[in-house]
């Protein structure tokens, strides 16, 4: 029987909410040429002189409120870790799962050690993001590969890709959502990680840019690699199954950074004009995250809660993430067996 060992990835957490930990895990994060794509040099003296500097003591605080949440320890990784080993319990003996984020800790670099120890035949690198970005998803890959790469015995390797119209995930979604009564909101909001426009500009290789392809359409021949377009599927296949009205949901983006152009519409400026418009309830969907973190936890579920209310509304509520759900643990496990060899 061939040996088989998958290992899931998801973007990472500083090991505590210290100012210091907090600057180790923005510095390996924000010198990645794959999130922040300029010229090494200036990327260089950006991030360490100017960004970390000013933002780990303002990061840190968030930290502190998200680690309190999670009795000391930050909720990303209690979900990774309780995911991996309920994975390892269905998986049986079929292949064995490992857990491991792309910056801080579990590094990929100790795990995947411990994974070549074991000689496995065949090798599967997993991302836990729904929709590829070449900031989470490529970047993760290319860690993987540039370790891999070092290894004496290369085992056969196979990337599980992008699932944003996975139906494993997408009912998975909707399970979160049955605990609102969607019909008593005003409006809803699905609210994705941003990115800059520039980034999903490189996607089209014949020198047309995103707002050229109807990416607000979802996904079509010529934008599958698109994250733009595939935020805006997933958006299409969860309001099918809820039955919502256009009038009814907004697709928006979260979380930019910088002055550069980032896709729109912006998150918090959609949570603001709702509240302007009378609107005094809104349910918030998270389809990007897959587990509860800051950008859910902080930024959703209190910042912008806050910001709505400021400008009129009454009630923000957020639908939880996948987390560590049974129903998300099967989900991923039919997942991975339908992309085994």
């Amino acid at each position: 029987m061939r040996k088989k060992g998958v290992l899931i990835l998801n973007l990472g957490t500083p090991d505590s909410p210290s100012v210091k930990d907090v600057r180790i895990y923005l510095r390996e994060f924000l010198n990645d040429p794959r999130v922040i794509d300029i010229h090494w040099l200036k990327r260089l003296l950006l991030v360490n002189l100017i960004i970390v500097p000013l933002r780990a003591p303002k990061s840190a605080k968030e930290y502190q409120k998200l680690f309190k949440i999670g009795n000391g320890k930050s909720p990303l990784l209690t979900y990774g870790e309780n995911i991996t080993n309920k994975l390892n319990e269905l998986a049986s003996n079929e292949f064995d799962i490992e857990l491991a984020m792309r910056y801080g800790n579990p590094s990929m670099d100790k795990v995947l050690e411990k994974m070549s120890k074991k000689n496995y035949d065949e090798l599967y690198i997993f991302p836990l993001y729904p929709q590829y970005a070449s900031a989470s998803t490529g970047s993760t890959l290319e860690k993987a590969f540039r370790i891999i790469n070092k290894w004496w015995v290369i085992p056969e390797i196979k990337v599980i890709g992008q699932f944003y119209n996975n139906s494993n995930y997408i009912d998975c979604i909707i399970n979160r959502s049955k605990q609102f009564n969607i019909s008593d909101y005003d409006h809803v909001v699905f609210s994705y990680h941003g990115i800059p426009e520039r980034h999903v500009d490189k996607v089209y290789l014949d020198n047309t840019i995103c707002v050229e392809h109807n990416c607000e359409n979802g996904i079509d021949e010529s934008n599958s690699h698109c994250y733009k377009a595939t935020c805006y599927e997933t958006t299409q296949l969860l309001t099918k199954k809820l039955a919502l009205d256009p009038s009814k949901y907004t697709t928006c983006f979260q979380s930019r950074l910088g002055k550069t152009p980032w896709i729109t519409p912006y998150t918090d400026q959609t949570i603001e004009k709702l509240g302007k418009e009378g609107k005094k309830k809104i349910l918030m969907f998270s389809p990007a995250f897959v587990a509860d973190c800051l950008e859910t936890i902080i930024e959703i579920d209190e910042e912008y809660s806050n910001l709505f209310k400021e400008h009129g509304g009454e009630q923000l509520d957020m639908v939880p993430s996948l987390n560590d759900k049974d129903d998300w643990a099967n989900g991923l496990h039919r997942i991975i067996k339908g992309n085994l060899s």
